[in-house]
Parts: C-alpha cells; sequence; structure tokens
C-alpha cells in the first residue's frame, strides 16, 4: 500500500499542532492501514491512502472497556472480574481499574483495600495512575483497587471544569505505554460523575444485563447518556460494544426479555448468556474468580465462553 501522507502532531495542553498547524484535539482513523509511532507527546502518524479526522491521544493496541450500567445488582462487577480472568487465562494482557467505592472487584481478586492506593489520587492529579497497578495472584490480570474515599470523589471533582475528562486525563500515560491489550473499568452503579467519566475516557462499553423487565429501562438509560457523550463531542468514539445477558434461568420472563433485546439490537446481544448461579455468589467470599471456584461449572464454562466471543468481536 502506498504511503501517501505523514502528519506530525505535537499535543500542547488542549491543542494540538499538525505539521506545525494548530488544529483540534482529536483525530481518528476511519480504516486500518496507518502506523502510529510516539514518544511523550510528539507523535507521528503515517497513513496509507486514508484520511485522519480526530485524533484521540492513544496507542491503537490498546483497547479501554467500560463495564457499565447505572441499574445495580445485574451481575456488572462479577461479569467485569470474571471476563478480565477469562482473558487474562488465554494470554491477553489486562487491567481491570476498579472505580466503584464498594471496592468489590478489589475483594473478589482478594487484594488488599488501602486508600493510597485507590483511584482517587490519581483523579484529581496527585499522583500517577500507572503508580497504582497492583499485580493480583493470576498471571496477566492487574487491578487498580478502589477505596471506600471514591464515594467522596465526585464531590470534589464536579467544583472543577474537567470532571468530564478526569478519567481520560488521568489515563493518558498509560495510553502511552503498550502494557495491556484491554482495560476494563469497573464503573459505580449510578450516573454521577465517576460512571460519565468512565464514559468519555473508553472506547467501548459493555452492558449486562439481568434477564428482567426493570433491566430493559436501565438499558435504555445508559443508551440514551451515551449519545449525548458523543453528540456533546465529549467522546465521539464511544462505541456501545455489546449486552451480556446475566443470571438467566430458562422461564418465561427471561426468556421474552432476550427476545425483546434481541429485536430491538441484534448485533449487540453476546449468544452466550450467564447463568443463575450459588457459585457466583460463593467466589467472593474466598477471594476467587468463578473459573477457580467452580471450574467446570456452569457459570464458569459461560465466562469462557463469553471471553471466546469477546475475543472473536476484537480480531
Amino acid at each position: 500500500m502506498r504511503l501517501t501522507k505523514t502528519y506530525c502532531i505535537t499535543r500542547v495542553g488542549e491543542k494540538c499542532f499538525v505539521n506545525n498547524k494548530a488544529h483540534c484535539n482529536r483525530i481518528t482513523i476511519l480504516k486500518r492501514g496507518y502506523r502510529w509511532c510516539g514518544v511523550g507527546s510528539v507523535c507521528l502518524l503515517f497513513i496509507y491512502g486514508l484520511k485522519w479526522v480526530e485524533w484521540f491521544g492513544r496507542m491503537p493496541g490498546v483497547k479501554v472497556i467500560a463495564i457499565a450500567n447505572q441499574k445495580g445488582g445485574v451481575g456488572k462487577t462479577t461479569t467485569a472480574v470474571n471476563l478480565s480472568a477469562a482473558l487474562a487465562a488465554r494470554g491477553k494482557r489486562v487491567l481491570l481499574i476498579d472505580m466503584d467505592s464498594q471496592a468489590n472487584a478489589s475483594t473478589m481478586l482478594g487484594v488488599e483495600v488501602e486508600s493510597d492506593a485507590s483511584l482517587y489520587p490519581a483523579l484529581i492529579g496527585e499522583v500517577l495512575l500507572e503508580d497504582l497497578i497492583r499485580p493480583t495472584r493470576r498471571r496477566n490480570l492487574s487491578i487498580i483497587p478502589a477505596h471506600v474515599d471514591l464515594s467522596g470523589v465526585e464531590v470534589e471533582l464536579t467544583q472543577t471544569d474537567s470532571h468530564l475528562t478526569c478519567m481520560y486525563d488521568a489515563m493518558e500515560g498509560l495510553r502511552q505505554r503498550d502494557y495491556f491489550d484491554y482495560v476494563f473499568l469497573d464503573t459505580p452503579p449510578s450516573l454521577g460523575v465517576l460512571m460519565t467519566s468512565a464514559l468519555c475516557a473508553c472506547d467501548e462499553v459493555i452492558t449486562p444485563m439481568q434477564c428482567e423487565f426493570l433491566s430493559l429501562e436501565g438499558l435504555s438509560k445508559i443508551l440514551f447518556v451515551m449519545d449525548q457523550i458523543r453528540e456533546n463531542g465529549v467522546n465521539s468514539r464511544l462505541k456501545h460494544e455489546g449486552i451480556i445477558m446475566t443470571m438467566y434461568n430458562n422461564t418465561k420472563l427471561a426468556n421474552e426479555v432476550i427476545r425483546q433485546v434481541q429485536q430491538e439490537l441484534p448485533d449487540k446481544l453476546y449468544r452466550n448468556h450467564i447463568p443463575r448461579s450459588v457459585r457466583v455468589a460463593e467466589a467472593p467470599s474466598f477471594g476467587r474468580t468463578i473459573m477457580e471456584h467452580d471450574r467446570f461449572g456452569t457459570a464458569s464454562m459461560a465466562y469462557q465462553a463469553v471471553a471466546r466471543e469477546f475475543m472473536a468481536r476484537h480480531r
């Protein structure tokens, strides 16, 4: 393929200088066929027969995915932890960022919760986000744990002009390094500052959804918020990656909910559903994932199937 243009992009604050001309701070590649090299804030973008429109300032190999649903009790944290662990077991380098002040994801992975190791200081610019990364007992899986002090960060952030982009700004150093294949954000069950900042920082959103009719209302709300974020230009690259049905049992109600989701969003619904299982509820008390606690159980096999489907979607 013929090399047609080379752009030198230098980021200074909120401005970008493309070939020494001031430009917007976002450049998106429409299709594949390019090579990206960068050190610090200066990057060279080699484009092969394509045009650029928007820069989002990240290495193309790193995918940031928010596990989001403002409705509580839908298996969001369980999905974030077990999907991350299943991908790590398949050789993918995964970072899980616990953004919920309840710190359930941290507890489920057996990570000790400490105030100085939580996301709080990174969001207010006191430390670098990458300095907060902690290893887990699982190969290829790391975590940034949460702490109850995150419940107070929303009050502090709402008083700043950068409350929507605080997570994006905190992740800037992480995006410039090829440490991970996937970064998962376990978001809190609300539409507050932490949730919206996660949506502004991520590339894709996966929505765990319980097989009940009230979950349909929650799904419509999260899709509405995503549309607002895209339309306002805060994160125009935001994509709804898919819906994972959780707590599934083979009843008329559950199958009717799945039928409605499939009818409205057929390309978003994951084929594999997570069954309701007591073993899933037991695993966190031992600091284990479901694959470690009940390797050949139905829920374990379902999460591994979801991981395979996820990888197939991201080839």
